[in-house]
């Protein structure tokens, strides 16, 4: 059938990822075409970093792809432990994920306003967690440990909330060319080698099925948009972009997270145990950085925690003196650290997982104050600040 070591169904996920890579590829062609036929593209903002108009909406020809790799892993018989009638969640982030996607591209074509789009991310986050894909058990790690079993209630609060977090922070974002596809890309592979670890440890746990399905569709979606969107890009994704793979991260969390029994690891060591929400939370680590400190940012300055400015961190790092491409490739080092240094206490032991985390974060620290080494961020600002001087 195609099975890997220990039952684990690597040659179909490998599958998965090809077919999502393919699909996704081919399609943004299309609506590119289509959409530079018709004459829709985004006009120039004040925050935005590029100079020429492009067309949007890509995420639907991402959505397109994972459709197709996931209707592709349904029928792969190595795979089918991971859809009804054994589980509903892939039934579940295909319905949130449409849903996602149409709000998406409605506002990539029309811009909607942001409590549009907003109830739009909460309906799409309550449609998946009603239909099964949800949180069911939270681990608490003070006190020896407790494994809570929550509601139907709870984990539904517990799910969109969740789920809307992850979306708005890929959408904060995505202000580069290739940045939100990256980060996406690198998050998913994350999280697939977390999957494949519960698969191994677990003797092919069907819980592991869905999450690994669903980051190995995702990895395969944004490795098929990258070379269209890769500065300089001939289209971007759009809110129906990040906003779904801000849903599909959220999917593929909750199902590695929000359903495996902590205890069946046995006594090992904290990071251990709390591997699957740190491996998570660290996926997303940067993007959820960058969307903290512009909600406070703003409420701070009385504006609206949604209105736009030119202050994220991929703003921040141009004023020190990176290119376009070298802060996004920064971004995808500083992602890449901070996730698979999470994961890697799931893989290889502690003291050498310690150890590949510090030299990464070592590493993508030296990479991000070059160009202040150099002087850079001075000549940078030094030309923003002229520019703008009155004649």
């Amino acid at each position: 059938m195609g099975v890997g070591f220990a039952g684990i169904p690597l040659r179909e996920l490998g599958l998965v990822i090809l077919v999502a890579a393919a699909l996704t590829y081919l399609t943004t062609g299309i609506i590119r075409t289509l959409m530079v036929r018709s004459g829709r593209l985004n006009e120039i903002r004040d925050r935005d970093v590029h100079t020429m108009p492009k067309p949007r909406l890509g995420g639907v020809a991402m959505f397109s792809g994972f459709l197709g790799a996931v209707y592709l892993a349904g029928q792969l018989p190595a795979l089918t432990r991971g859809f009804m009638p054994i589980t509903p969640e892939m039934h579940a982030v295909i319905w949130a994920g449409f849903g996602i996607v149409v709000v998406g591209a409605l506002d990539d074509l029309f811009d909607l306003d942001a409590i549009t789009k907003l109830v739009g991310q909460i309906v799409g986050a309550v449609t998946m967690s009603l239909l099964g894909l949800t949180w069911t058990i939270l681990y608490v790690p003070f006190g020896g440990g407790t494994t809570l079993l929550i509601d139907q209630v709870q984990s539904t609060i517990l799910t969109t909330l969740f789920t809307v977090a992850l979306i708005n922070a890929l959408n904060f974002v995505d202000g580069l060319d290739g940045l939100s596809a990256g980060v996406g890309m690198i998050a998913g592979a994350a999280i697939l080698v977390f999957s494949l670890t519960i698969l191994f440890d677990q003797n092919g746990a069907v819980s592991a099925y869905p999450p690994a399905i669903i980051a190995a569709a995702l990895v395969g979606v944004c490795a098929g948009f990258l070379p269209h969107n890769f500065e300089p890009s001939r289209i971007f994704m759009g809110d129906s972009g990040s906003m779904l793979i801000g849903l599909l991260l959220a999917a593929a969390s909750t199902s590695a997270s929000g359903k495996i029994n902590m205890s069946l690891y046995g006594t090992v060591d904290m990071i251990a145990l709390m591997s699957p929400i740190i491996v998570v939370l660290a996926a997303v680590a940067i993007p959820l950085l960058d969307l903290v400190m512009a909600v406070i940012r703003r409420v701070g300055k009385g504006t609206s925690p949604f209105s736009p400015d030119k202050m994220h961190l991929h703003h921040r790092l141009l004023d020190i003196g990176h290119t376009h491409r070298r802060v996004v490739l920064v971004l995808y080092m500083w992602v890449t650290v901070v996730a698979f240094g999470a994961v890697s206490f799931s893989v290889v032991p502690p003291l050498f997982a310690v150890g590949i985390t510090i030299a990464g974060f070592i590493l993508a620290g030296v990479l991000t104050v070059v160009p202040l080494m150099h002087g850079g961020g001075l000549h940078r600002a030094s030309e923003r600040d002229g520019a703008h001087q009155p004649e």
